[in-house]
């Protein structure tokens, strides 16, 4: 079978994020307009310019895993045990009946643990020397750990890989396996981003940049995706994880099927390190790319969510690639941005919202782009302000981008038995 005849459907899902310990905890509060940031709590940031962010609360390892295993796991691979676990239930797959290994798992993160287990482990030889420093340092800081720790406990024994494209790893990472399945490679992918960041240094590093906001007496009001007065991204963490699909597999083992993951478009700006390139053109190309892959025109998609991180810049770059790969359709259809909510959970952020996209086609609602106050001239399209809407969406664009000038684009549609 040829790769463009092997069709690709989205079979389970999991989440842990800001606003939930699931996929339908996180799905409920999107729909209410609930913010997930907080002053940060994880570390002392009164030194900081910005002190806010997005925090997973209330989540105990122990809940999804083994005392032993979770002790030799930093948090962002706890979050990916955790949430692969949630996506394998969700899409009833037996791990006892064989084919493991026509499984694999492609994860993307941005930071990992690389930063703050290195922190801690030279702050350690400081203070007892070099001798005492934990002797599972290095495998809980690498950044392909996480996908380790899900294919070992869960037994996946297809390819395991990790994607590190910092904001645009978890969309790379299902956009990655999306292609592995249409290559006859594997039958099942596991597939998302986790996240989980938050220390001293880290933050010093994103202020020193003047990045983040810094409205630190409202923080529910700090990610403001397209309004006037943004000053910045909120910092987060989380992890989002769908287990992707061969249709046929699928359909022989009579699973149920939340969409069609039907096109995949990555770019480089090749602008600069961080800034996008203001002309969108980048962002634009990996759009098209996705349209094209999946044989579809702009005017069939019906809703984007946008990768929308509240920067001066970034949010007028997206509006203006948005217009340049759809047209005037662009101003014609809802576009919401899942992070007015979450905060920017950098490599989770992509999976949590196709997560989104797919429940937004399931249930004929768009969650808003809360503190929409004041409108951009320069951000002219319906953003979906402050309230949900209910709408028809059979067609969904879910945009990623990152430092580094990379861009990605996912389209997924209704599942219609083609």
């Amino acid at each position: 079978m040829d790769s463009g005849s092997r069709r690709v459907v989205i079979t389970g899902m999991g989440a842990i994020t800001p606003l939930g310990l699931s996929v339908q905890e996180t799905w409920e509060s999107l729909l209410a307009g609930r913010s997930g940031i907080a002053r940060l709590t994880q570390f002392d940031p009164s030194s900081c310019s910005s002190q806010i962010g997005g925090e997973v609360r209330s989540f105990e390892p122990t809940d999804y895993m083994d005392k032993k295993e979770a002790r030799r796991m930093a948090r962002f691979s706890q979050f990916a045990v955790a949430v692969a676990g949630m996506a394998l239930r969700d899409a009833g797959l037996a791990l006892a009946d064989g084919g493991r290994e026509r499984m694999g798992i492609v994860l993307g993160t941005g930071i990992g643990a690389a930063v703050s287990e290195s922190v801690l482990a030279y702050q350690t030889i400081l203070d007892r020397g070099a001798g005492r420093v934990s002797p599972f340092y290095v495998t809980t800081m690498l950044p392909n750990m996480a996908s380790f720790q899900v294919s070992y406990i869960y037994g996946l024994k297809g390819p395991s890989s990790t994607i590190v494209t910092a904001c645009a790893a978890g969309a790379q990472a299902i956009g990655e396996a999306f292609e592995a399945i249409r290559r006859g490679e594997v039958e099942v992918m596991l597939a998302g981003g986790t996240e989980a960041s938050h220390c001293l240094t880290g933050m010093a590093g994103f202020c020193a940049m003047r990045a983040l906001s810094t409205r630190n007496d409202e923080p529910e009001r700090a990610s403001r995706p397209f309004d006037r007065d943004r000053d910045g991204f909120v910092v987060s963490e989380g992890c989002g994880m769908l287990a992707l699909e061969e249709l046929g597999h699928a359909r022989r083992r009579g699973a149920s099927i939340y969409a069609e993951l039907r096109g995949y478009g990555a770019s480089s700006d090749a602008y600069h390190l961080s800034a996008p390139d203001p002309t969108g053109e980048g962002a634009a190309r990996a759009m098209r790319r996705a349209l094209e892959q999946a044989g579809l025109e702009p005017e069939e998609v019906d809703y984007v969510n946008a990768h929308a991180t509240s920067t001066p810049l970034g949010d007028v770059a997206e509006t203006l690639a948005i217009k340049n790969a759809l047209g005037e359709h662009g101003y014609r259809i809802p576009v919401s941005a899942t992070k007015s909510m979450t905060g920017h959970m950098f490599g989770a952020s992509g999976a949590v919202e196709l997560i989104v996209s797919v429940l937004t086609m399931r249930d004929g609602v768009v969650h808003p782009t809360i503190n929409y106050e004041n409108p951009d001239p320069d951000c002219d399209l319906d953003y979906v302000p402050n309230a949900s809407r209910k709408a028809e969406v059979n067609l969904a664009l879910s945009n990623s981008f990152a430092f580094g000038g990379v861009n990605v684009s996912l389209v997924v549609g209704k599942y219609g038995g083609r």
